[in-house]
């Protein structure tokens, strides 16, 4: 692997912040879940909400392995926006232009969601719909792109075989 240079780079609106992933991400979701359903209408009221990936009211995420993506660019400008006091989620706003960057976990899972929407015109497509049994909006959304009710068992594998793999490599850098 090549730490010189990222395969995918995202940019909060402003450009003060910046993540690099190096490698493809393990999948790209649109997540319906409550908490993400409630994060999307929270970055929604907000003022001066920078580029969400939102859709429908889910919440777009390329799903990285931790050990392959970090802020190379504006860490310090980050800020953690919890849903409630005892969330074990934090989605990272760059506070600068508000933009949502990445949604990290307490525990130190081996994986990271960044939001879809800074990576721009780079971003590969949505691969599937999850936890729509939670979806509210009664917007139509495209065919072709499949959705399930939860999280689908072809989707932890992939997570999961992932993380076998951080055991033996060095991080690119790191998250806040």
């Amino acid at each position: 692997m090549d730490t010189k240079y990222p395969a995918l780079v995202a940019h909060c609106q402003c450009g003060a912040v910046e993540l690099s992933a190096w490698g493809r991400p393990i999948t790209v979701n649109a997540c319906y879940c409550d908490d993400c359903q409630a994060a999307a209408r929270r970055l929604a009221a907000s003022a001066d909400s920078g580029r969400a990936s939102r859709v429908n009211d889910g919440m777009e995420f390329m799903v990285f392995r931790r050990d392959r993506i970090a802020c190379t660019r504006g860490a310090n400008r980050l800020q953690a926006m919890r849903l409630t006091g005892s969330s074990k989620t934090r989605r990272m706003i760059a506070s600068c232009c508000a933009t949502p960057m990445y949604m990290a976990f307490d525990d130190k899972r081996p994986r990271v969601s960044a939001f879809r929407a800074p990576f721009g015109a780079d971003a590969p497509p949505v691969q599937m719909r999850i936890c729509t049994r939670s979806k509210r909006s009664t917007k139509k959304v495209e065919a072709g792109v499949p959705s399930h009710p939860g999280y689908p068992l072809a989707m932890m594998i992939r997570i999961l075989a992932a993380w076998p793999f951080m055991l033996f490599s060095r991080p690119v850098g790191a998250l806040p």
